[in-house]
This record gives structure tokens, C-alpha cells and sequence, in this order.
């Protein structure tokens, strides 16, 4: 059953990122169809791999990490073009901080672990972190859209505290996990977020996330005091 829940939570989550921003951006009807197909294709090389059980490879190092680390260099990479850095900024910092409100739905990493499905700290802090990043993002999604310039301290305190919660969670996966860079032994550690639905949280969310609050701190840093 938390396996059902924990699919339509992700799929929903997912084209909810995915459209909104494709219909946000100051972009071409056709670059807008550029962007969502090549977003698809992505979740549905994930949940191929996903599915296939390469995700669940460990040793000596997770397979799981190019998959987190593709979209945040494919997406850096594009920034180098003028039009798609545009783009991107484009996208109001309202809609940006909302998007992160899903992130509340971590709740379901603690309901795993009861399950006795992840252990160690990954679930304690993945969870907490993302809660509490979904919840100020109602608070400051309102200042954001109320006046950025005059919240501007507020919503980069945010940011950062989104960015690192993540960046942490990642961290927490990846030595959770059985392999050379493991530092916590407590079972079942991570290997949950291995596998399909939740695997799509690591390998799609995750980065698209890390990206939103990439562009609202971009957006942070052109906004006039």
C-alpha cells in the first residue's frame, strides 16, 4: 500500500515540476515541447533502470549517483547559452519556492522506516529537512511574492537551508548505502530509495529541486536592494 501512495505522490510531484515550469518559461510553444519531451525521457530512462534493478547496484561505488548528478550537469550546461539561461530565470520566484511545498510528502520516509525499510539517520534527517523546507516554502512564497528585493535575506536564508538539505540527504543516502563509501551500518540503510517508486525521489526530484533553488538564488542576485 505505502508503495502505491509513494507512486502517485511521485508522479504527481513530478508532472507538477515538470509543467509548470515547461508552461512558466518564457520560451517557444516548440522549445516548451523540447523541454517536457526531454524531461520525460529522463523519468522514463529512471524508472527503466529503476525497474531493471540497476539502481540497486552498489559495489564498489552506487549507480545511483551519475543518475543525480546528469540532469544538474546537463541543466549547467545549458547556461551557457544566453537564450536558456533567459529561460530559466524567466520562470517567476513565487512559482519557484511553491514547487518546493511537495517536499513535505517526505513524511513518507518515516512510515518506511517503520516498515523497517530504511534505517540508520537518512530517514531522520531526509525527511525532517524536507518538511520543514515544504512548510516555510508556504510562508515564503507569500514574500516572495509580495516583494522579493525587501525579503531578499529571508528567502536566500531559505534557499541555502533547501539546497543543504538536500545536498545532505544525498550524502546520507550515498554512506548509508553498502559500498566503499559506506559509514553507517545500520540496516536497511537507504536501499529503499533504490528502488521504484522511490528511487524516482534521487534520480528526478532531487536534481530538479537542487535546480529550482539554482535559479531563485540566480534570481536572488539580480534583484536591486
Amino acid at each position: 500500500m505505502l508503495d502505491f501512495i509513494g507512486t502517485v505522490i511521485t508522479g504527481g510531484l513530478m508532472v507538477l515540476v515538470v509543467s509548470a515550469l515547461a508552461v512558466s518559461m518564457d520560451i517557444s510553444h516548440g522549445a516548451k515541447l523540447v523541454f517536457a519531451g526531454a524531461a520525460g525521457l529522463w523519468i522514463g530512462f529512471c524508472a527503466a533502470a529503476g525497474m531493471a534493478g540497476w539502481l540497486a547496484i552498489t559495489r564498489p561505488v552506487p549507480v545511483i549517483g551519475p543518475f543525480v548528478a546528469v540532469p544538474l550537469v546537463v541543466a549547467a550546461v545549458v547556461t551557457a547559452w544566453p537564450a536558456a539561461r533567459a529561460a530559466m530565470l524567466s520562470v517567476p520566484m513565487p512559482l519557484l519556492i511553491g514547487l518546493n511545498i511537495g517536499r513535505v510528502f517526505a513524511v513518507l520516509f518515516l512510515l518506511l522506516m517503520a516498515q523497517g525499510r530504511l534505517g540508520g539517520p537518512f530517514p531522520y534527517f531526509a525527511a525532517g529537512g524536507d518538511i520543514i523546507t515544504g512548510l516555510a516554502a508556504i510562508w515564503v512564497m507569500q514574500l516572495a511574492g509580495a516583494s522579493a528585493a525587501r525579503h531578499k535575506t529571508t528567502i536566500a536564508v531559505w534557499d541555502l537551508f533547501g539546497t543543504a538539505d538536500l545536498i545532505l540527504a544525498i550524502t546520507l543516502g550515498v554512506t548509508s548505502a553498502e559500498n566503499a563509501l559506506q559509514l553507517f551500518s545500520a540496516k536497511p540503510g537507504s536501499e529503499a530509495m533504490q528502488h521504484v517508486p522511490w528511487s524516482f525521489v534521487p534520480t528526478v526530484l532531487v536534481p530538479f529541486w537542487l535546480i529550482i533553488h539554482a535559479i531563485v538564488w540566480a534570481q536572488l542576485r539580480r534583484l536591486k536592494p
